[in-house]
């Protein structure tokens, strides 16, 4: 039965928690969407559930995450976290808040703490204050919204009909028992929230460990890292389980990029050194079924002309790529449209990865948050097993419910190593 059940707004965020609670002992699965009623419970300790909920209209945000909530809570979970992005996505009139006010409401926990630091990617929390790097957020140029407030007492106060408190720097820094009682008297206080400074994983780890009686908690992935040693304490999970095993499989391997941020430009230009490269341009095709055929045809040529399924490891992927300069994509956004220039990339790489599996390749790399999200949805996966974390927060995962063995990677844009390919398919 599982322990611990968590929402996530999007889906490279539920595989980034994931990634979280694997790596700190605690075997995880992240299931695609909200599970149907008869939907068989996972065998793993934690399960994550991932939404596409971090820009929908608020409604549907929360209908989804109540849906989702209900679920987990059906299944035995004693503990809930709701994870949205480390740089607190979310305008005056956005979802965080109102998601966490309803799932407050569903669990009549009356509080929650919210902490979206993430050190190790550079976000903080400094005296309720989110910073990015060295820059205040509203102040770095990220952020999905581009909010104009750093201050996430009063943003998150903006979003709730609840009061918001603080536990600041000098508070935490005493550790878990301050942490804890600091949590106690907020509530007492009648606060709904508690933003909580967090500088360092240290941080996250002891206040993880305050948060160990809390039924629900709201922040990053990063927040989960002291949470799977409460349940040890508590005798409720095993130690030395092997969380990261996945089962080994052969045959070929691709990489499929739709990305377009610097990172995954780098990313490509290593990989291409070593990698058969094809770089498909959708501003001269502009025909989602003409770029798929036209990969496929060299993805045949690259691979053999039937379907190989024995094929050793390690062996060399292939990489096929829409990921283009700034200025590339500003024409192609221009000459169709943003939207229509999405879906055309997405639907593009979407039936490409879905030839190339009919082509026998079982190990996949998709680059870029819609680009996952689409091809997840065209092979029809329903639940992936987090394995081993090749770069902070980007793991490798089997994927179930889509009538074949596959081993992938989801990672977005902006993240992971220069070496991140080559990496990923070393380890």
């Amino acid at each position: 039965m599982p322990l611990l059940g968590c929402i996530a707004d999007d889906l490279i965020g539920a595989i980034e928690l994931a990634s979280v609670l694997v790596q700190h002992g605690m075997p995880t699965t992240t299931m695609l969407g909200v599970p149907k009623t008869e939907e068989a419970v996972p065998d793993a300790d934690a399960i994550v559930v991932a939404l596409k909920s971090r820009t929908a209209p608020v409604r549907d945000a929360v209908a989804q995450s109540l849906s989702a909530l209900a679920w987990l809570r059906a299944r035995g979970c004693r503990q809930f976290l709701f994870k949205y992005g480390s740089t607190f996505d979310s305008t005056d009139d956005g979802n965080i808040g109102p998601v966490a006010d309803a799932l407050i409401d569903a669990l009549a926990c009356g509080f929650a703490l919210a902490c979206p630091a993430s050190p190790a990617t550079g976000q903080s929390v400094y005296q309720g204050h989110l910073f990015v790097g060295q820059h205040l957020l509203h102040e770095s140029g990220i952020g999905r919204n581009q909010v104009r407030e750093a201050s996430l007492v009063r943003l998150l106060s903006r979003q709730t009909e609840g009061t918001v408190g603080l536990i600041d720097f000098a508070t935490v820094e005493k550790g878990p028992e301050a942490i804890r009682r600091a949590f106690m008297g907020l509530k007492e206080q009648g606060r709904r929230y508690a933003i909580v400074d967090a500088l360092s994983d240290r941080h996250l780890y002891e206040i993880g460990e305050a948060a160990a009686t809390q039924t629900l908690i709201t922040g990053g992935a990063g927040i989960a890292m002291g949470l799977p040693e409460n349940f040890r304490n508590a005798g409720l999970l095993a130690p030395g389980k092997d969380t990261v095993a996945l089962p080994m499989l052969s045959g070929p391997a691709a990489v499929l990029s739709g990305a377009g941020a610097r990172p995954t430009l780098l990313q490509i230009g290593r990989a291409s050194q070593t990698f058969p490269t094809l770089q498909l341009d959708p501003l001269t095709t502009p025909e989602a079924s003409l770029l798929a055929r036209q990969a496929l045809d060299w993805a045949a040529g690259q691979l053999g002309a039937t379907p190989v399924l024995t094929a050793p490891i390690p062996i060399t992927p292939i990489l096929i790529t829409t990921s283009a300069p700034p200025e590339r994509l500003a024409a192609l956004q221009k000459s169709l449209g943003s939207a229509k220039a999405d879906a055309l990339i997405e639907d593009a790489l979407a039936g490409i990865a879905e030839g190339l599996i009919a082509h026998g390749v079982r190990q996949l790399i998709i680059a870029g948050s819609q680009t996952s999200e689409a091809v997840v949805n065209r092979l029809g996966i329903t639940s992936l097993q987090i394995g081993a974390e090749i770069d902070p927060g980007v793991p490798w995962a089997y994927a179930r419910g889509c009538g074949l063995e596959l081993r992938m990677v989801l990672k977005s844009g902006n993240s992971a190593t220069p070496n991140f390919f080559r990496k990923a398919f070393d380890l």
